[in-house]
Parts: structure tokens; C-alpha cells; sequence
């Protein structure tokens, strides 16, 4: 939903979806990362295959796919997407992005940040030339949601969390205790639900 929207927000210039993994493995967030965009008819946006592993290869996954099913996507049973993820990692994009636009770039992290880590690792200069990285993780003076201390997306990859929160990025951390406070309205429902339609129309189309 938040690429949704982001998508059909006039302010904001989408130039890249990049990849992880979270509620599934990251070669099936990639394939659905290309469905979408298939499905929002912006295939001219290019797709970065992120890692495989955490950041020290040191943990093992913790993959939560009974939130959005084993799929992501609700257990719906898409066709494949036609696209094809682009020749670059999630890494290197990043990286190059960040010195074609400096200071313009704001990277949107909504799972691990282990591309984010790669991507500093790799440039230290990323750090300065990244806008901001605005993050949906964390759990501040509240409970988390993997354990009574742990947000899942920072318990995804601590070291890679740790990595991007000390790097010295302007860094925006969205945790669970803003989340849990959103509600969505009636009027909010009505926008989704137009939507929504106009997506299925969509996939009804592809489909035929």
C-alpha cells in the first residue's frame, strides 16, 4: 500500500524500488515489487534485487509470512511478472543514486536495512550525499512487536540497523509507537476503495 501511494502521490518522484527481505524471502520481494509496478502500469520504474542475507551473514531470517501470507501479497496467486529485476544490486544503486542526485535522494526503508549498511559499507560518502533515510522501524518507549524489547524490522538486522543509526545520515525513524497511533478514517477508506477498484480493474486487464 505505501508504494500505492507513493505512486500516486504528485509530490513525490518514485526512481527506484530496491528489495529485502521481511515478510518473504527477497527473490519473491522482487518479483512482487515488479508485479506492482506492473499493476500501477509504471514499469518504467527499475527494480534492485537487494541481499540475500543479513548484513554479517551471521543471522538467520526471520521471515514473517504469516502477516501477509506465504506469497506477500495475501495468498492471491498473481501470474508472474513479465519484468525482470535491472543487471544492479540493491546496493549499488543506492550508491549510485546518491552521487547522481546528492542531497536529493531520500531512501524510504519499510524492511531491514541491510541494503542501507551494504550501501555505506561500500561509499562512505553515502552517507553525506543521501538526503535522508526516512525508516519504518523501532519501538521507542513502547513494547515491541517480535518481543517485549524488538520492532521486527530493526530485529531483522540489528548490526545493519546499528550500522545506518551510527553513521552520522539524516535519519528519520518511524517505530511502532507513531504506527499504532494511525487510524484510518471512513474518508480514508473511500479513497483506498476507488483505489482499490481501479487496481483490480488493472489486474483484470493483465489478466485477459
Amino acid at each position: 500500500m505505501a508504494i500505492f501511494v507513493a505512486l500516486r502521490s504528485p509530490e513525490v518522484e518514485v526512481i527506484g524500488l530496491t528489495t529485502i527481505y521481511g515478510n518473504v524471502y527477497t527473490t519473491l520481494a522482487t518479483r512482487n515489487a515488479l508485479h506492482l509496478l506492473e499493476i500501477a502500469d509504471r514499469t518504467d520504474i527499475p527494480v534492485a534485487e537487494g541481499s540475500h542475507v543479513t548484513f554479517t551473514n551471521g543471522k538467520k531470517l526471520r521471515i514473517a509470512d504469516f502477516v501477509h501470507g506465504a506469497d506477500g501479497l495475501g495468498n492471491q496467486n498473481f501470474p508472474p511478472p513479465e519484468g525482470k529485476p535491472i543487471d544492479m544490486s540493491a546496493t549499488d544503486f543506492l550508491v549510485e543514486q546518491a552521487n547522481l542526485y546528492p542531497g536529493k535522494v531520500t531512501v524510504v526503508a519499510l524492511g531491514p536495512l541491510t541494503n542501507i549498511a551494504l550501501a555505506i559499507q561500500k561509499d562512505p560518502s553515502f552517507v553525506k550525499n543521501i538526503g535522508q533515510i526516512v525508516l519504518l522501524g523501532g519501538a521507542f518507549a513502547v513494547n515491541g512487536n517480535v518481543n517485549p524489547a524488538a520492532e521486527a524490522n530493526i530485529f531483522g538486522d540489528p548490526d545493519a540497523a546499528d550500522i545506518v543509526f551510527t553513521s552520522g545520515a539524516d535519519v528519520l525513524a518511524v517505530g511502532i509507537n507513531v504506527t499504532h497511533q494511525v487510524i484510518l478514517t471512513g474518508t480514508h477508506f473511500g479513497y483506498f476503495s476507488i483505489f482499490v477498484n481501479l487496481l483490480l480493474a488493472r489486474i483484470i486487464l493483465l489478466s485477459i
